[in-house]
């Protein structure tokens, strides 16, 4: 059995309250409404690059030369940290706003361990992705070092890039072959 916990949204009329507000009333009236469904399409161009679109965006994906690229844009474990930070600044500032936390300035940095042993096949006991990631949050303002807390736990609860990390997503891969 799934119980669901209901956090409530304050009556701060934020943008970031009103759009959880609005998310809210639109999933209580229909549940369907809750899903998303989020797409990219990756192109290999020279060497091991790629362009990657993603809605009306396009961005291009490279490799070091230590790794068969010409270090012509970053790489795909890059893209991930920038996509774990940049979607940690997005749940800090929704966050902020649902909890009342104020913060002046916020700054995120992350490295990440991968041992290439993994991606090469040099070794079957390494695996090819990261093996530790380390955020460091900066974080200045008016509010009590409890509540900063209190506002990264929150956010590592509901970062959804977080969640990818530190949770299995099944991934399902089906091989079209053209002639």
């Amino acid at each position: 059995m799934t119980t669901t916990q209901l956090i409530d949204i304050p009556d701060t009329q934020t943008p970031l309250n009103t759009i959880a507000a609005a998310t809210a009333t639109a999933v209580a009236a229909k549940a369907s409404n809750a899903q998303v469904v989020f797409g990219a399409t990756a192109t290999a161009t020279e060497g091991v690059a790629s362009e990657v679109s993603l809605r009306s965006f396009s961005v291009s994906v490279d490799e070091p030369p230590t790794l068969g690229g010409a270090d012509a844009a970053p790489n795909p474990v890059e893209y991930y940290l920038a996509a774990l930070l940049s979607c940690q600044v997005v749940t800090y500032r929704f966050w902020a706003e649902r909890l009342g936390i104020a913060f002046d300035d916020l700054k995120l940095s992350a490295e990440g361990d991968l041992d290439v042993r993994g991606f090469f096949g040099l070794d079957s006991q390494v695996r090819p992705g990261f093996t530790a990631v380390r955020v460091v949050v900066d974080i200045s303002g008016p509010a009590s070092d409890e509540d900063y807390r209190l506002l990264q736990e929150t956010v590592e609860r509901h970062c959804p890039v977080q969640d990818l990390t530190t949770n299995p997503t099944p991934v399902e891969t089906r091989l079209r072959v053209a002639r």
